[in-house]
């Protein structure tokens, strides 16, 4: 009870503080709101308002009042969804199609977490790649030189990052702005360069890295269970769970907390939140999600080497979260797909209009870039604030409608 009064007073003077001239971080998520408790003491979690079960009839009894109630079970039934759904994706794609869709996978982790620390919490970080080269090189590692099975290789990939993002989020907690990303900058571009160190190299395999075997399908899955298809599973469970784990922190007194912390520093502290540990707690978070992806990178590629995880990487994770909506899982999908499959599209583009070598090198790039230019001008908010805003154009005419 402390925390939520401390929470709603730091949002109230979230808004007071800002007016007077106070400033926080200035980054907020797509289509969230502020995180001001409303005049009924509910406290903003940032999604949609759920009706009241007593406003809906028949909305508090049975399994569908039990769904409206409990958010944990809504996003567990929508977790066993979205792997059924993926499992018979994969069973009907061909082989080129399902290496892009575990690419779309890996992507989606790293650019979950990111949403969560620079939309969510507010902290700026340009060194998301290097968080996935400690997760990817971990993996490598223990996939060489160990027999551990593969769930346990994740973890510890997994937990390593988390210890590697503890120590950086403690020294971001203390940078602001500029200053946070350009320490996560040299993070990012110094990082994957240990691999070629002389008291490293030997063990990290210089620049050509290390190259891993990776596990197959298991024999019970039967002969017709393509490798390709074990791949796109391996990567869509941690994914999904990921994804359910962020989703139960945003609607938790975490996410609310974050969120205060986001909109102004000031009166979260004056308000008793502890900003310097809720900062660090969602770097750590961040870098998890980072270094699982990286984990499964170096699963589905076989290898894990520095030219895997340039500075680009990191730009481009960043990239991804601000066009496909800041603080928004689905924005982290849009920006996940856009990731992968633009450049083959503006490959294909270059291949069909026979475009010099130069130019066809540097085409992805540009319309990286001409994308990027696009959205923000169209759509401020990104992928999601625009489909949020299609919405809600459409659900009051079927609420009309039904009342007619």
């Amino acid at each position: 009870m402390a925390d939520k009064q401390a929470l709603g007073t730091a949002s109230s003077g979230a808004s007071g503080a800002r007016g007077s001239g106070s400033q926080g971080s200035g980054i907020r998520g797509s289509g969230e709101q502020a995180s001001e408790a409303p005049a009924s003491g509910r406290q903003d979690t940032g999604d949609a308002p759920v009706s009241s079960p007593a406003a809906v009839p028949g909305a508090g009894k049975g399994p569908l009042g039990l769904l409206r109630r409990s958010t944990l079970l809504r996003h567990v039934l929508l977790a066993l969804l979205a792997l059924v759904v993926l499992d018979r994706i994969a069973a009907t794609f061909s082989p080129f199609h399902n290496s892009q869709l575990a690419s779309v996978l890996i992507f989606a982790c790293a650019t979950a977490g990111l949403t969560l620390l620079t939309g969510t919490s507010g902290q700026i970080s340009l060194g998301h790649g290097a968080f996935m080269a400690i997760g990817a090189y971990t993996a490598a590692l223990l996939l060489q030189d160990t027999a551990m099975p593969l769930w346990l290789v994740l973890v510890l990939a997994t937990v390593g990052t988390a210890a590697a993002g503890a120590l950086v989020g403690v020294a971001a907690a203390r940078l602001r702005g500029p200053y946070l990303a350009g320490a996560t900058l040299a993070l990012a571009v110094g990082l994957p360069a240990l691999a070629n160190w002389r008291y490293l190299s030997d063990t990290l395999g210089g620049a050509n890295g290390l190259t891993v075997v990776s596990p197959g399908p298991p024999a019970s899955l039967g002969s017709n269970f393509t490798l390709d298809r074990w791949q796109v599973e391996v990567c869509a469970v941690p994914t999904v769970l990921v994804f359910l784990l962020l989703a139960n922190l945003g609607r938790s007194r975490y996410g609310r907390a974050w969120r205060a912390v986001r909109d102004d520093e000031v009166a979260a502290s004056l308000s008793g939140l502890p900003v310097a540990r809720l900062q660090v707690q969602a770097f750590i978070v961040s870098a998890a999600c980072a270094g699982l992806a990286g984990g499964l990178f170096a699963f589905f590629n076989g290898l894990a080497t520095p030219g895997a995880f340039p500075l680009t990487l990191s730009l481009q994770l960043l990239t991804a979260i601000v066009v496909g909506g800041l603080g928004s899982l689905a924005g982290a999908v849009y920006g996940s797909l856009l990731l992968v499959l633009l450049p083959t599209w503006s490959s294909d583009l270059a291949s069909t209009l026979n475009l010099s070598r130069d130019i066809y090198a540097n085409l992805p790039l540009a319309v990286y870039g001409v994308v990027l230019i696009l959205v923000m001008l169209l759509f401020p908010l990104g992928v999601q604030g625009l489909v949020r805003r299609a919405l809600a154009k459409v659900r009051p005419r079927g609420a009309a409608a039904r009342t007619t």
